[in-house]
């Protein structure tokens, strides 16, 4: 054996395998139930960070429709979520998904709690008495509901018990993080200046 043949790096397993990192990447993007990491692939894969992510662009690409090939858009989109990468359908399919999973019999959450959910992506950690001034009603209902689908938790700040958004979440609305949301917070009353409602039971509707 030459010199440089044993300086050559070895040739990682999975570069054997047909289709090498690109389908093994695909493959493991698509059990995964929630955002994978870099470095989960690293120690995985036993490759280097920089090419795993070099790989991991060039997948989201070609699902895109982009690279230099010009392939068709596929439909699925690869995208960067809450730390990681996670597979989701691509949105220009939507029509066709909704009405496939449509008869899903999977409760909806409702609109108070819609309501409150925004206003805890936006203004968190947030106490409930905040939240229940907000509305001007009650948020037990919509909090136990938002809870239970594991989209909030809660906190303790200063003593207080708090609420804020889970990582859940942001694979759900497909963001890397709540400041790629659009701009809202201005016209949510600041949680620091209604320090006086602490102690408000507020009565009404949940």
């Amino acid at each position: 054996m030459s010199k440089l043949e044993a300086e050559a790096p070895e040739e990682a397993a999975v570069d054997r395998q047909a289709g090498g990192l690109k389908a093994a990447l695909e493959a493991i993007l698509a059990v995964a139930n929630q955002p994978v990491t870099v470095s989960q692939l690293v120690q995985v894969l036993e490759l280097p960070a920089e090419r795993i992510e070099k790989a991991l662009d060039q997948l989201a690409a070609h699902y895109r429709g982009g690279g230099p090939e010009g392939q068709e858009p596929r439909g699925y989109d690869l995208r960067q979520v809450a730390g990681g990468w996670l597979l989701y359908s691509n949105p220009a399919f939507n029509p066709w998904v909704v009405r496939f999973v449509q008869g899903d019999q999977t409760a909806q959450l409702t609109k108070a709690a819609l309501e409150v959910l925004a206003v805890i992506a936006y203004q968190q950690p947030v106490t409930r008495p905040y939240l229940a001034s907000v509305r001007g009603s009650r948020v037990d209902g919509p909090l136990r509901q938002l809870l239970e689908r594991e989209l909030i938790e809660e906190t303790q700040e200063q003593g207080a018990k708090t609420y804020r958004t889970s990582s859940l979440l942001l694979e759900k609305l497909g963001l890397d993080s709540l400041d790629q949301l659009p701009p809202l917070a201005p016209y949510l009353p600041d949680p620091q200046d209604m320090s006086r409602v602490e102690n408000l039971d507020v009565e009404g509707r949940s």
